[in-house]
């Protein structure tokens, strides 16, 4: 089953990056995203490691997503 991400999940995550990337992640974007896969992955009932798995690929290695 495939698993599908909103755009509100992917836009998180590329914040989260850039700032990882920069050596500046806070805390606030790290707790916003772990509480919107949480939050999506309960909703759509699937695995919330899945979900951000498929996140992190997204966003990290879009050319093999």
């Amino acid at each position: 089953m495939a698993i599908e991400l909103s755009d509100e999940l992917i836009k998180l995550e590329e914040a989260a990056w850039a700032e990882q990337q920069a050596g500046a992640l806070t805390v606030e974007t790290a707790a916003a995203v772990q509480a919107a896969v949480t939050e999506h992955a309960a909703a759509t009932g699937q695995s919330r490691y899945d979900v951000e798995a498929a996140l992190k690929k997204k966003v990290r290695h879009p050319e093999g997503a």
